[in-house]
């Protein structure tokens, strides 16, 4: 007997259907479009899945003692270290919070600010008010916060107008790029830094939604990992046009300071944002976003990193064009340390406006978990995670 015909149009329609949603299933990632270029993104945001803290044993509170004047501290040696204007201070206030509701009240570690002039009476006095922990207020040596000698201030005016015509920002603010070089290669030397061997980098105007019950240094430590960060961004191209030239100089002359597990392949992949790797001449922009670091001072204070960044300091960068610390920093751990030495905190909730590291857990909260950023569509694109994930790993 026939199938009347409505039943067999129905059953092609489901075989159709059925073949479609398998399809989708198994394609590609949905490209993101923004701008009119489209963006080949990850297929689902690992910060989706459930959360937990680090695997292995973890320092908490009751682990030692973590009182603020503790003789015998279980406290390793390191700080949380902020370079900070006494303009900021209001900006500044809801970080400390932020920070010591979710970690540092829990294990007391001691706040060291840094700024290129005196710190006010007003900021010493509002932000020890915020912590039981020590606090230091430090000026910066005079010599660390100067235009070297050897830059043309005539030709750092034309460049700066050049790059403020291509809309870089800050490209002719001197105190920005001198900040870029002290947070470069100036930062560690400071006289109060030296007994110290991590630090945890806090800036104004940032956020922290996840309660972190374990002590993130002694992580540190425990698993001699060298560098911790949350968000990882594409840069700029038009400001970094030669860091990436006067890097491979630096290379070809010191191969042996190249890494056996290095990750080369994250700095110049040329797939995912094309126009990117060409514009920064072989570099894929891709970078640590340097508000939020928490580092290892010994790999900054060795002799591969300190040769390094005097090569670029002398090829002019800071100044001529618009060399961030960021950039600097993610090229050197990515090409001179182990890449297994470099952790993502995927379980510490952070933003730096506009951009989000908020992951699945209970511990978390006032983000939305998977959301990177916070604005157009196209914000989408700056998202260098891709590509770390891929050639590196999510450890």
């Amino acid at each position: 007997m026939a199938v009347a015909r409505p039943i067999r149009m129905l059953g092609a329609a489901s075989i159709l259907l059925c073949l479609f949603l398998i399809f989708q299933l198994n394609k590609g990632p949905t490209p993101l479009v923004g701008q009119g270029r489209t963006y080949n993104g990850m297929k689902s945001d690992p910060l989706l899945e459930p959360t937990g803290e680090p695997e292995g044993q973890l320092w908490r509170v009751g682990d030692g003692d973590y009182s603020p004047n503790s003789a015998d501290s279980a406290r390793t040696n390191a700080a949380l270290i902020s370079l900070v204007r006494n303009e900021e201070l209001d900006d500044l206030i809801p970080t400390i919070r932020d920070l010591e509701r979710t970690w540092n009240g829990k294990f007391n570690y001691p706040w060291i600010f840094f700024n290129d002039v005196p710190f006010t009476e007003e900021f010493k006095r509002r932000t020890k008010a915020e912590t039981k922990a020590k606090v230091y207020y430090e000026q910066i040596p005079k010599d660390h916060w100067s235009v070297p000698d050897w830059i043309d201030m005539d030709l750092f005016y034309e460049s700066a107008e050049l790059l403020k015509e291509k809309g870089i920002q800050y490209s002719d603010k001197m105190s920005y790029h001198l900040m870029c070089r002290w947070n470069s290669g100036m930062f560690y030397k400071h006289p109060i830094l030296k007994d110290y061997r991590y630090y945890w980098r806090v800036e104004p105007k940032v956020q922290y939604f996840c309660d972190v019950d374990y002590d993130v240094f002694r992580y540190m430590e425990d698993r001699n990992t060298t560098y911790g960060f949350t968000i990882n961004l594409f840069d700029a191209p038009q400001s970094i046009p030669k860091l990436w030239p006067e890097t491979k100089k630096f290379i070809a002359a010191n191969p042996s300071y190249v890494a056996d597990n290095n990750m080369m392949e994250w700095l110049t992949d040329d797939q995912l944002r094309p126009e990117h790797t060409k514009e920064a001449n072989g570099y894929s922009t891709c970078h640590f976003w340097s508000n939020f670091e928490i580092g290892d001072l010994d790999f900054f204070r060795s002799d591969k990193y300190e040769a390094y960044f005097q090569h670029l300091d002398r090829a002019g960068g800071f100044f001529y064009e618009r060399w961030g610390d960021a950039p600097v920093h993610s090229i050197a751990l990515g090409l001179f340390e182990d890449a297994a030495k470099v952790h993502w905190f995927r379980d510490i909730g952070y933003r730096h406006t506009p951009y989000f590291n908020c992951p699945n857990s209970p511990k978390c909260s006032g983000c939305t978990p998977g959301k990177f950023y916070d604005g157009e569509p196209f914000l989408a694109k700056e998202d260098c995670r891709p590509n770390y994930f891929k050639y590196v790993g999510t450890h």
